[in-house]
């Protein structure tokens, strides 16, 4: 039998990169948010032994380097079951792009393998194996919008936005994260050595620099200003049609106002100034918040309306770079979308 399941992508509503840590990783604070764009994961069990990885997009391996490979691997023997597994990957998503689409793709063969064979593991035992595979998998296994802190892998259901219509920017970029990351680790290391009185350097490059910890101290209050403006506004506009500037929208500007932003863009907008062009572009035609997601290169765009998203894809498109309508997805609207019975 052949499983069919959906495999999600995700965007990064702000992003703070802290210290590295001992295992080599950087400590990390971010809000993720699951939304509708995805790829298409096909799992089958068969007689014999192994993991077979099937796509037609080149650039996603098809060896033992692919977290489809991995996360099998490891379901199958958590689920004391042999066969060969086969997983084909029908890809959407852009490659390195900041959606988590690999990520994704590990936790949509996950959940296949079990229907495939007719076992499911306990949700401790899925988010275990999903953090030893990668940073962004255990986020896909709760959906939403998702408080990710450690290396991103330690995960948090937040109170959802509500859906809201969104753009997806995709230009033909491929970020590196590990050199994303290294870039932000020379820039950090160059400001926090400069003289006390040499401040234009810092004024110019934006970055502020406290300590490493502070810096997840400053996200963590951002975090508790929004979840603590977002309580106060439900009590006094609950019911209040997001159409016309109703929750969806507020609870989006309580985040903004803020101040939440995503890091990497002080590394990767100076090398690829095409990408800042296209957030500008985004928020030009309206949107209440713009940024990249993860390294990148895509670069979304949240809106109060679809006919706003629909005019700024083709704005984006008609200056060179491929664009997507979409929404985010709650937290209900993510499982029931993947038909996991009993998730």
């Amino acid at each position: 039998m052949t499983v069919e399941i959906p495999s999600f992508a995700k965007i990064n509503l702000g992003l703070r990169i802290g210290a590295l840590r001992a295992d080599g990783f950087h400590e990390l604070r971010t809000v993720y948010q699951t939304i509708a764009l995805h790829d298409v994961i096909r799992v089958s069990v068969e007689r014999g032994s192994g993991v077979e990885i099937r796509c037609d997009d080149p650039r996603v391996p098809t060896d033992s380097t692919n977290t489809c490979w991995r996360i099998a691997e490891q379901t199958m023997a958590a689920l004391k079951m042999r066969g060969r597994v086969a997983i084909e990957i029908d890809k959407r998503l852009p490659v390195q792009g900041g959606l988590g689409g690999a990520s994704g793709n590990a936790i949509a063969a996950m959940l296949g393998l079990e229907r495939a064979v007719g076992k499911k593991l306990s949700g401790p035992e899925r988010l275990r194996i999903a953090a030893e595979v990668g940073s962004d998998l255990p986020l896909f296994l709760i959906g939403g919008t998702v408080l990710g802190v450690g290396r991103g892998e330690e995960v948090y259901p937040l109170p959802d936005l509500p859906a809201m219509p969104c753009v997806i920017a995709l230009p033909e970029i491929a970020v590196s994260t590990p050199k994303a990351f290294a870039d932000w680790d020379r820039l950090f290391a160059k400001s926090r050595a400069l003289p006390a009185t040499d401040e234009s350097h810092l004024k110019n490059s934006k970055l502020k620099n406290p300590a490493p910890s502070d810096r997840m101290t400053e996200f963590s209050r951002e975090l508790s200003a929004w979840l603590s403006a977002a309580s106060e506004r439900s009590g006094r506009v609950a019911g209040v049609s997001s159409r016309a500037g109703g929750r969806a929208e507020n609870l989006l500007l309580d985040l903004v106002r803020t101040g939440i932003e995503n890091d990497f863009e002080r590394v990767v907008f100076p090398q690829y100034p095409e990408l800042q062009k296209v957030k500008r572009v985004l928020e030009s035609a309206g949107a209440k918040y713009a940024s990249l997601s993860g390294s990148g290169s895509a670069i979304y765009g949240l809106f109060d309306s679809r006919e706003k998203t629909v005019a700024a894809a083709k704005k984006l498109e008609r200056g060179g770079t491929r664009a997507v309508v979409t929404s985010t997805l709650t937290r209900r609207q993510y499982k029931k979308r993947l038909l996991v019975v009993g998730y």
